[in-house]
């Protein structure tokens, strides 16, 4: 989760507010190189998070609570379906949209460009919604 998160506010706080600054000739080391393999460890981390998530919400025995909103359970529900959220856009909506941005797989300039900012809104959304899944799974006193 800390590396899911962490990568995520990356994107947000470093690299997409720098990119704009770095010359010309030095942009295709970010987008060769290092976006993807950040995107890589983005990705499995966030697959990681939930699969770890779910095997400790079932053997806690609270999976099932969490997931119906029962009394008491409804925090840590929160939680769950918003990391659920957050790596379904990881996965479905940011990934897809990325690999065209940065040219891993073909499309004209202006899918690229279009790709590059729906990546860039779903990541800021799910930068927002960190904060909530945050409080939500912090907050959970066990039922």
């Amino acid at each position: 989760g800390v590396r899911w998160i962490g990568l995520l506010y990356y994107f947000n706080f470093v690299q997409m507010p720098t990119m704009p600054k770095i010359p010309a000739e030095l942009k295709p080391a970010v987008g060769k190189f290092i976006a993807p393999a950040a995107l890589f460890w983005f990705r499995w981390a966030a697959a990681a998070t939930v699969v770890t998530g779910l095997i400790i919400a079932i053997q806690a025995g609270y999976a099932h609570q969490a997931f119906t909103m029962q009394p008491g359970f409804q925090l840590i529900g929160v939680g769950m379906y918003l990391a659920l959220i957050m790596a379904f856009n990881v996965w479905f909506v940011i990934w897809p949209a990325q690999k065209r941005a940065l040219g891993i797989v073909e499309a004209d300039d202006a899918t690229k460009a279009a790709s590059a900012t729906r990546a860039m809104m779903f990541s800021r959304v799910n930068t927002i919604l960190s904060l909530a899944m945050f409080y939500a799974m912090v907050n959970f006193n066990g039922g």
